[in-house]
């Protein structure tokens, strides 16, 4: 036994079920989709088994992608779980064979109910996909282990059609990054799409003084502020420059006597920025390069906020 050998021959029977079943979608699936985006209450996803597992994940990139979805297990329906359907609802059951007992015995209820039902299936002709206001094909040629029977070229194709089914639907409802992050606060993805907006410093809590002010009055606002910097702007509020904390020391080793100087003499003009719309790793990134606690953020010169490193930090981005 080549184990390597073994190893590609399944990958390949796999890619090879998933690649010949992209002909096959058709106004069918672009009719599934549809029902789902129409549905007003939960898409609620059975199946038996391995296609019970494949539902759980399909029921999970569902609501991940904003679609409220939950998984019913057949067997646990018919002793009052099935109680979950509302009329408003959409099942999608998953059954290979489409003769699958647990998952026919909840189609009455279905339909009495009056909830939609749609059915993945590997037998086009099976009872399930007869039964169903409309049925997608999972069919294969021949499951990837030795003897035929166990669930893995069709349990692939399954899940890759269901999450076509959920990416379909989420390029439908118009689902975007801010509404993935919305959906994913926790966690590394949640951090890896937090926004500088999301994080930074607006309004009256900037350190803000006109390039016109005294040094005493800008040393009033670092002090009072708390961030160790200043934001100087000019007349009509743009973003001139910027004074921190080790600005101070230096201008205080000179000699200089802030009572005499304005804001404009000691500052730091170009100071670096951000856009707010930037995501805060690439803030994160900029602070490090440049040996930075503070990053001023702003749009064609005018302030919109302050992100401090202690920000990130909160997130345990770093």
């Amino acid at each position: 036994m080549n184990i390597i050998e073994t190893g590609k021959k399944v990958l390949d029977i796999e890619a090879k079920a998933i690649e010949k079943s992209i002909d096959r979608l058709d106004k069918k699936f672009e009719k599934v989709v549809e029902i789902l985006f129409k549905t007003k209450g939960r898409i609620v996803v059975t199946g038996m088994g391995k296609s019970g597992i494949i539902g759980k994940k399909i029921s999970a990139t569902l609501t991940s992608t904003g679609t409220p979805s939950i998984f019913l297990h057949p067997s646990e329906a018919v002793h009052g779980d099935i109680g979950i359907i509302n009329s408003d609802d959409t099942v999608v059951a998953l059954s290979y064979s489409g003769e699958t007992s647990e998952v026919l015995r909840l189609i009455d209820y279905i339909r009495r109910i009056g909830a939609n039902l749609i059915s993945l299936v590997g037998v086009s002709e099976s009872t399930l996909a007869h039964l169903s206001d409309i049925s997608l094909d999972c069919g294969v040629e021949k499951e990837a282990c030795p003897i035929g029977l166990v669930p893995t070229a069709s349990t692939t194709l399954t899940l890759a059609v269901g999450d076509a089914i959920s990416i379909a639907l989420m390029e439908k409802k118009g689902f975007k990054e801010e509404d993935f992050r919305y959906y994913h606060p926790g966690g590394s993805i949640g951090k890896k799409l937090l926004k500088v907006k999301h994080l930074m410093h607006i309004g009256d809590e900037l350190p803000v003084v006109k390039d016109s002010a005294k040094m005493r009055d800008v040393v009033d606002i670092i002090d009072k502020k708390k961030f160790g910097v200043a934001i100087i702007v000019n007349d009509i509020n743009n973003v001139v420059g910027i004074i921190t904390d080790g600005d101070l020391r230096r201008q205080l080793l000179k000699g200089i006597n802030f009572n005499n100087v304005i804001a404009r003499e000691c500052m730091t003009s170009n100071p670096l920025y951000i856009n707010e719309d930037k995501l805060a790793v690439e803030a994160l990134r900029i602070m490090e390069e440049n040996l930075v606690t503070s990053l001023i953020v702003r749009d064609n010169n005018i302030l919109k906020g302050l992100l401090h490193l202690h920000d990130l930090w909160r997130t345990e981005m770093i």
